[in-house]
């Protein structure tokens, strides 16, 4: 009984060797003071790279050309001549007006035309007979200068006349209605039987030419002027050929399949919104883009060959504006404000707080804080990190992919 105990009692006092001993090993591993090591943050540097400098603006949509189609005489509609919505040709007769009371007018004119010819013939002749009778005193000198003045006045009556007739042909002409440019015509605003031109040009419908078509925008005189400033100083370079235009329809992403070329810049501001306007113009063959309609465009406006980006991931922004969050040289986080007024893809642009070479931090942002130490490791962008699954390890010389082992099976050892 004594015996069974004494063994018992040795048992235990080597197992509580061998767990002190243990506690000393493990105790050794760990860091001294019960430190934590600083996490891993996953960080890009920051480089120069050539950018456009790209400004995305609201715009509308509108005709390259259009044209109200008034009643220019008063009169009842006759007909409409055109397919609405369709395309029509300058000259191309739209709307016919009842000619008949300007026939009337015309017929009217040219018989007061003739009878002012025949007038003028008349005292024509006669003052020509008096001229010889007044050098011999067959007539008085009264008499004759009264004819010469009857023989003018009634030149004057033939080119009134001829006046006369040219408006009545001018008049019954606007009886026609037809179209003043070639694009496309819009609905017709007067039925057939209706009475236009009634003390006010009656509009009748519209024309619009749309293919080219124009988008106007505005843009912020603040932009502009550091844009100019940017290029007369060299830090940005202009567009070869002018600014190139790009458009996306309202409320779709996808681009239109034509790029637009600048046409003009307004050199006067707007005072209520301190903005500029431009005009772009883009082809419309298939009339695929309609006038009035909103858009968004995005104008290339200068190339800067030495732009600093960060992923937009690392962007942080608050209340107070944005930041990123950097490693400096010390193994330390610091915050660092900055401006970056533009997106380009899936990177922002910093136009202010960088200078190139930063270590900016993009992954494990919620794992360190200012004045907090970190340690940095490149950043692996999963969509590019990603190795082909059926590319062997072999090829590079490096091992293989976590999780790809060899399809062979080792050898089970004996």
């Amino acid at each position: 009984m004594r015996k069974s105990q004494r063994i018992r009692g040795v048992a235990a006092a080597a197992a509580a060797t061998v767990a002190a001993l243990a506690l000393s090993a493990c105790g050794d591993k760990a860091p001294q003071g019960g430190a934590m090591p600083p996490p891993e943050v996953g960080v890009v540097t920051v480089t120069p790279s050539t950018v456009s400098v790209i400004n995305e603006l609201p715009g509308r949509l509108e005709g390259v050309r259009t044209a109200e189609v008034r009643a220019r005489v008063e009169g009842i509609v006759l007909s409409r001549n055109y397919t609405e919505g369709g395309e029509v040709k300058a000259g191309q007769v739209l709307f016919r007006i009842d000619p008949a009371p300007y026939q009337a007018q015309l017929a009217s004119a040219r018989a007061q035309l003739e009878r002012a010819e025949a007038n003028a013939v008349s005292a024509r002749q006669k003052a020509e007979r008096y001229k010889p009778l007044v050098a011999v005193n067959a007539v008085s000198k009264q008499e004759y200068d009264e004819a010469v003045a009857a023989a003018g006045q009634a030149n004057a009556d033939i080119a009134s006349a001829k006046a006369a007739v040219t408006t009545a042909q001018i008049n019954l002409g606007y009886t026609t209605v037809t179209a003043p440019i070639s694009g496309r015509v819009g609905r017709a605003l007067v039925t057939e039987g209706a009475l236009v031109g009634k003390g006010e040009a009656t509009k009748l419908t519209t024309v619009e030419q749309v293919d080219p078509i124009w988008v106007t925008f505005t843009q912020p005189a603040s932009e502009v002027a550091r844009l100019r400033a940017a290029i007369a100083s060299g830090q940005v370079k202009g567009v070869n050929g002018g600014a190139r235009v790009h458009l996306f329809p309202e409320a779709s992403d996808k681009e239109y399949s034509a790029t637009g070329k600048l046409l003009f810049t307004d050199m006067t501001v707007d005072p209520t919104t301190g903005a500029i306007t431009l005009r772009a113009e883009f082809p419309n063959p298939k009339r695929e883009l309609l006038s009035g309609t909103f858009v968004r465009v995005k104008i290339e406006q200068g190339v800067d060959e030495n732009a600093l980006t960060v992923p937009q991931r690392a962007l942080i922004r608050s209340a107070q504006g944005a930041s990123v969050m950097v490693v400096g040289a010390d193994g330390k986080v610091a915050a660092v404000p900055v401006k970056a007024p533009q997106a380009i893809d899936d990177r922002w642009l910093v136009t202010e707080g960088l200078k190139g070479g930063e270590k900016v931090i993009v992954e494990g942002l919620q794992k360190v804080q200012p004045g907090a130490p970190a340690k940095a490791v490149p950043f692996q962008d999963p969509k590019t990190a990603q190795a082909p699954a059926s590319a062997p390890a072999a090829a590079s010389g490096g091992a293989a992919p976590e999780g790809k082992a060899d399809a062979k099976p080792a050898a089970k050892q004996s």
